[in-house]
């Protein structure tokens, strides 16, 4: 099956280039602003850095998504260098910057409906109550219910969308498609390789589930909200000096750019091995 078969020579590459590793931890080192800010007492500040954060990768995550993936597919048949990155971030940096920002609206028009659905069931169930208890009568129980099926809904609804539009940025940059003909292709391809890109997609997530596990243990042992310093204790703390600190945040960072680096050679080799697969008139995209 394409899911496994691609790891192994996804790994290969990373070996073979520790560049793409660098690459992708010089993206994460470009978050560490907001989390060296974020944990501030001062929430103007964290905002601010937030959102100024935030406004920055929107611009640069297409140039360095195209880049990577441009250095990805060179990898697979040899090495690939910084060159490459520049030069695959700058030719499809314009369509990766509309589709991010399209998804991006999508993202969050699906977020607005679905918080705004449980808003409102939350709020008709403890208005019902005079004491304000969470008790729902019996007469409301039906209304919860609709409400419930309609942010359960929403939910699947954005979670297959995002699963058949995953490869567009891959049809963008390995196989040069205008943005429209991208969304369609990765339709294609993934509809043709339904089983295939099911387990891709679960491996991915579980990888990046267990690693951000694992990071925001290692965020909450070492430094824990101020919300928390007089809550019942459940995750065991360490006081750690700045070199300490220092010493986390390259390893988080580290860590960051080679699951990047897999990702990317993974994601392209999945890619190309179900290209082979999918009818010709998806490649037509």
């Amino acid at each position: 099956m394409p899911a496994l078969r691609s790891i192994r020579p996804a790994v290969g590459s990373v070996a073979r280039n520790p560049v793409l590793v660098a690459v992708s931890a010089l993206f994460a080192l470009a978050q560490l602003p907001d989390l060296i800010v974020g944990p501030t007492a001062n929430p103007e500040l964290s905002a601010a850095v937030s959102a100024l954060t935030f406004g920055v990768l929107i611009l640069v995550a297409p140039f360095f998504q195209g880049g990577l993936l441009a250095m990805a597919d060179e990898a697979l048949d040899g090495t690939t260098g910084v060159a490459t990155l520049v030069s695959g971030g700058k030719e499809h940096y314009l369509p990766l910057l509309v589709a991010y920002l399209a998804l991006l609206g999508v993202s969050i028009a699906f977020g607005f409906l679905a918080f705004f659905g449980a808003l409102l069931g939350i709020a008709g169930s403890v208005a019902s109550e005079p004491a304000g208890f969470l008790v729902v009568p019996a007469e409301d129980v039906t209304l919860l219910a609709v409400l419930a099926i309609i942010v359960v809904g929403l939910l699947a609804a954005y979670l297959l969308v995002t699963f058949f539009l995953q490869f567009y940025a891959h049809a963008v940059v390995l196989d040069g498609a205008e943005l429209v003909a991208a969304f369609r292709r990765s339709v294609r391809l993934v509809r043709s390789n339904l089983g295939a890109a099911f387990l891709y997609t679960v491996l991915l997530t579980a990888g990046g589930a267990a690693f951000g596990l694992l990071g925001a243990a290692a965020s909450l042992s070492l430094a824990p909200p101020p919300a928390m310093e007089s809550a019942p204790v459940w995750v065991p703390t360490v006081e750690v000096g700045t070199l300490g600190a220092v010493g986390v945040g390259i390893g988080v960072i580290a860590v960051t750019g080679l699951l990047g680096a897999l990702w990317a050679t993974y994601s392209v080799a999945f890619y190309r091995a179900c290209s082979e697969r999918t009818p010709a008139a998806g490649r037509q995209a």
